[in-house]
């Protein structure tokens, strides 16, 4: 036992003394270390701080304690772009569920409501059914959950409220349970409080939620997203077997000619909440592994070129009977001491990181909020700075065994080839996060110069929903709607206005499959949807306002809104998909609900509803009348007749008469909340994604060319200065300093040409992965990769230039006496 604490002792006492023998090595050479420093910081920095993004998104265990279990069940079909069940399918589901222990559902899509007690507030509501929240496994903040006799139809009026609402309106009152809230001028009671970090399993942010209350008599016209859980043992892909025969019966609610086109869809919450964002986060991921990689390929580099200068001492070292493993843990020592300091400077240049992409991030990235610095990303940190300590210390570590072993007293060059190597990598890695990035922008560029088919300029759009309590009826709603776009016409710079129920692009419209768009005097499509046709609502002044233009016939006019008429402008595609080879100007199509035709009185140019990356969609308009409408008066906002935007068009900058539209709004209603954006602003936000993961990519990339010349400089140099001899010899033969010049450049350009090869291969194999984030430019565009190429050319020759300047200028007396 004495002898084993012996052993104990002495080789915890010969790790100290390793550890300060590296701190006095990293003191002797300042400048190797602080490089090695610098390069490990910000390795790790962009490493962590891309994990702690990466790791909410995709790794992080999701506030459900049932999440393991939780999956999104329903069909997929061109009209919806997430699972969706009608009503009478997910009874006949809840009455058997099959391969789940427990279904529950909510209504598709939340809603505006308005708190009409004391300080009126508009706020988020959501329909879901009463066994839902137990389902997530979550438990309340306080109170209790509804329970199934809340969840009737003509069940009591009782809801539920989000955790900032019971902050911000009730003080965080435990006793909330036996208070009431006023929503839409009814009196609700509120059950109970959802969790602080409640978060719908689609989500969608709610502050009230309120009974579901279906109708066993429902089938169809109520879209619901349907969550389950699995039974233990039971898969995704066994449930979706399962579900088949239940699929097919669903599919007989389904019109004939639609059901190839529906498919049966079982998937986890992660994979349903995550979307496309997965593909741009493990990008990003991989470009900041990439610039690690080059990192710790460039400290190699730096610790390999120190250790030639050791090479007499480590041969002394083992001449006085130092073992191979003692040497090499010494080296590799000094190697994790140098990753673990610049790891604790990495975690700190993370966390900067961090607060800036957070506060570059645009809406919309799930959880990108709840990205932090924490014990989880921590312990990666850790991880990934003992992990390139390794990585970087074991070349140089293996090279001074093997030199110890030797017990050489001279210094060699040795190891030339070594560097050699790990600059080719830093080289090839370089180019493939260039290429990505390249690709990336070159997207970005296509989608900002993407014809809109319409004038974003000094166009001013202003979105609201009438409350439900004080225009709950037609004729409010109508009143309002006409004297706001008197009084919009009347202000000072507008030069025309109008009101839609949507805004391009990715306005989210209303839309349906053309199949269903009957044309007088012919049979309707014998099969599938056609594909989706966009369509909305506006007033006539719509097209000059956002400079739509009308390419036959014309657009709409004020004797359009008489009852009796019924006017309708389609888009050029729609009118080539309708009417091949006829004029498409007095065709009839689209009945009413008291069988009139519909009347094309116009073609419009194409526009981009369904967001700039995505092909026009065909696209109808409808003229909103100065009458009730029978058929969406009365549905809940964003589809119903009470969600508006206006839109002006004015002389000057439109933020200039933001303030009188603010003004005449307050004149019309004073608790009417308004959101004020102009068209730029809102083209603006549809590039944000798309520019943020673009700027991010190409930073890292250029972080990893940074290390990369670093590194192809350090090789030059240390080349040149080891074959000073040779240089010597060859000025006194008569070579001339371009002569000298041009030999370490050519090392230098043989490095780089090896890497550019190899990393060209990799970025044509890696393109592919980026492929579904391009837009109007291939994966192997060849202007990105002679771009590629001439940066790194310049890079190259930027490098070796000092290099070779100073060998050119070498004393042939001082090189010759040089040992």
């Amino acid at each position: 036992m004495n002898r084993d604490s012996r052993r104990v002792g002495t080789f915890a006492g010969s790790i100290r003394d390793d550890i300060r023998y590296g701190i006095r090595m990293f003191v002797r050479t300042p400048g190797v270390s602080l490089i090695a420093l610098t390069a490990i910081a910000l390795g790790i920095g962009a490493t962590t701080a891309m994990f702690s993004i990466v790791d909410r998104v995709l790794f992080r265990p999701l506030p459900y304690a049932n999440e393991a279990r939780l999956v999104s069940v329903g069909m997929m079909a061109p009209l919806d772009s997430n699972e969706f069940m009608f009503a009478g399918e997910y009874f006949n589901l809840h009455r058997d569920h099959g391969p789940f222990d427990a279904v529950s559902t909510f209504q598709a899509g939340a809603f505006d409501c308005d708190l009409t007690s004391q300080n009126p507030q508009r706020v988020r509501c959501l329909r879901m059914e009463s066994n839902f929240l137990d389902l997530l496994g979550v438990k309340p903040a306080a109170g209790r959950w509804l329970n199934a006799g809340e969840d009737k139809p003509g069940g009591p009026s009782v809801v539920l409220i989000s955790y900032g609402l019971w902050q911000s309106r009730f003080h965080a009152d435990p006793a909330v349970g036996s208070k009431w809230i006023e929503i839409d001028g009814a009196s609700q009671a509120i059950a109970g409080v959802l969790p602080k970090d409640f978060e719908m399993p689609t989500l969608t942010h709610a502050d009230v939620i309120m009974p579901l209350a279906l109708r066993s008599t429902e089938t169809a016209g109520r879209a619901l997203r349907t969550f389950a859980l699995l039974k233990s043992g039971t898969n995704v892909m066994q449930a979706r077997e399962q579900l088949r025969a239940h699929f097919d019966e669903a599919l007989k609610m389904v019109p004939p000619q639609f059901r190839k086109e529906v498919s049966l869809s079982v998937r986890s919450v992660r994979d349903r909440q995550v979307g496309d964002v997965r593909l741009a986060s493990l990008a990003l991921f991989g470009s900041v592994l990439a610039v690690l990689l080059i990192a710790c390929a460039n400290v190699a580099t730096l610790l390999v070129a120190r250790a030639a200068s050791r090479d007499r001492e480590m041969a002394m070292r083992a001449a006085l009977g130092a073992s191979r493993p003692r040497i090499f843990r010494q080296v590799l020592t000094e190697s994790l001491l140098l990753a673990i300091t610049g790891g604790i400077l990495g975690v700190a240049m993370g966390y900067a990181l961090l607060r800036i992409m957070v506060s570059l991030a645009p809406a919309g990235l799930p959880h990108m909020d709840q990205a932090a610095v924490d014990l989880r990303v921590l312990v990666f940190a850790v991880a990934a700075s003992v992990g390139s300590g390794v990585l970087f210390g074991v070349a140089p570590a293996l090279r001074k065994s093997t030199l110890a072993l030797i017990g050489g007293w001279r210094s060699t060059a040795g190891g030339t080839w070594l560097r050699s190597v790990l600059v080719t990598v830093q080289i090839a890695v370089s180019i493939v996060l260039l290429a990505g990035a390249g690709l990336l922008l070159r997207s970005l560029w296509n989608l900002q110069q993407a014809p809109l088919g319409m004038r974003t300029e000094h166009v001013l759009a202003m979105k609201f929903v009438l409350g439900k309590a004080s225009y709950g009826e037609d004729v409010r709603q109508i009143a309002f709607f006409s004297e706001l776009e008197e009084r919009l016409r009347a202000i000072p710079g507008v030069e025309a206005a109008a009101i839609t129920d949507s805004l391009p692009p990715s306005g989210g419209t209303r839309s349906r499959p053309l199949a269903t768009i009957d044309v007088e005097g012919r049979p309707r499509r014998p099969e599938g949807t056609g594909g989706m046709v966009a369509w909305r609502f506006v007033s006539p002044g719509y097209f000059g306002v956002l400079g739509v233009p009308i390419v036959r016939g014309r657009g709409f006019s004020e004797t359009d809104r008489d009852p009796e008429v019924h006017p309708i402008v389609v888009s050029e595609s729609l009118a080539r998909g309708l009417f091949p080879n006829e004029n498409p100007l007095g065709q009839h199509l689209l009945k009413t609900s008291r069988g009139d035709w519909f009347t094309v009185v116009g073609v419009a140019g194409e526009v981009r509803n369904a967001g700039l990356s995505q092909v026009a969609q065909p696209e109808y308009y409808l003229v909103r009348k100065t009458v009730p409408d029978a058929t969406y008066g009365n549905q809940e906002p964003p589809t119903g007749w009470r969600a508006a935007t206006a839109v002006v068009r004015t002389s000057m900058d439109p933020k200039l008469i933001a303030g009188s539209v603010r003004r005449t709004f307050a004149a019309l209603d004073p608790a009417l909340p308004v959101e004020l954006e102009t068209l730029r602003e809102r083209l603006s936000d549809n590039l944000q994604r798309p520019r943020f993961t673009a700027a991010l990519l190409m930073s890292f990339a250029f972080a990893g060319l940074l290390l990369a010349v670093a590194g192809l400089y350090g090789v030059v140099a240390f080349l040149a200065n080891q074959r000073r001899q040779e240089i010597g010899v060859r000025m006194a033969l008569g070579a001339t300093p371009g002569q000298i010049s041009a030999m370490v450049i050519g090392y230098a350009v043989r490095l780089t040409a090896v890497g550019a090869v190899a990393g060209l291969a990799g970025a044509m194999l890696l393109s592919r992965v980026v492929r579904s984030m391009l837009f109007g430019v291939g994966e192997r565009d060849p202007l990105t990769l002679v771009a590629v190429l001439g940066i790194l050319a310049l890079s190259c020759v930027a490098a070796a230039w000092l290099p070779s300047r100073r060998a050119a200028r070498m004393n042939p007396i001082d090189a010759l006496h040089h040992d």
